[in-house]
């Protein structure tokens, strides 16, 4: 992967995909909604850490992942 850690999205715990609010190549804002992930019955939504462009989601919904898992990469604003 290339550029900073800022470009991945990492789950921060194991679980799995119940919604994805972006697709490759959308623009995303700083605190956008990206995904929505289930872990022990909870659900958490993870955002965007910085402006940028999806480059590409790397889980669809339903699947499951471990702790760290890359679920999203963006790259820099254009």
């Amino acid at each position: 992967l290339r550029g900073s850690e800022e470009d991945v999205l990492r789950a921060p715990m194991p679980g799995s995909i119940v919604r994805l609010d972006v697709d490759a190549g959308d623009t995303v804002t700083t605190g956008q909604p990206l995904l929505t992930m289930e872990s022990m019955k909870m659900e958490t939504t993870l955002t965007a850490p910085r402006d940028g462009t999806v480059a590409e989601v790397h889980y669809a919904v339903g699947q499951s992942f471990d702790r760290d898992s890359v679920l999203l990469t963006l790259e820099p604003a254009q």
